[in-house]
């Protein structure tokens, strides 16, 4: 089964063509090595995926053609537990930065618009 299929199938990305555009970006690993999205993937072959700043070390259970619920794609693979705490780790530390403001982009909202108006009105 092609690779890119594979990490439909097991909901990496929500799209096939997201698939493939991971994998020419290089994005996805095969034994430590870039592929191509036509990589026919097996049982027992180990993906490194990295997804924004998340980064899943997994080895291949199942092939299978068809995506399925969430409950059944879990069954396609097997998370190394370095690779999960790794990723608890960087949850973790990204949650207690959590309050730090975050940086907006574009116009404000209506409700931070009243709150400009109120500030300006005092000064």
């Amino acid at each position: 089964m092609r690779i890119d299929k594979w990490l439909w199938a097991a909901r990496f990305y929500k799209t096939r063509a997201l698939a493939q555009a991971a994998v020419v970006a290089g994005k996805v690993r095969v034994h430590g090595e870039r592929v191509k999205p036509a990589k026919e993937v097996r049982v027992g072959d180990a993906l490194a995926i990295r997804i924004g700043e998340y980064e899943w070390q997994i080895t291949i259970r199942e092939i299978c053609a068809r995506r399925g619920p969430a409950a059944s794609a879990l069954a396609l693979y097997e998370e190394s537990e370095e690779s999960r705490a790794r990723r608890a780790a960087q949850i973790a530390e990204r949650r207690a930065q959590g309050s730090v403001v975050r940086e907006r982009k574009g116009r404000p909202t209506k409700r931070e618009r009243r709150q400009i108006i109120r500030f300006r009105a005092r000064g």
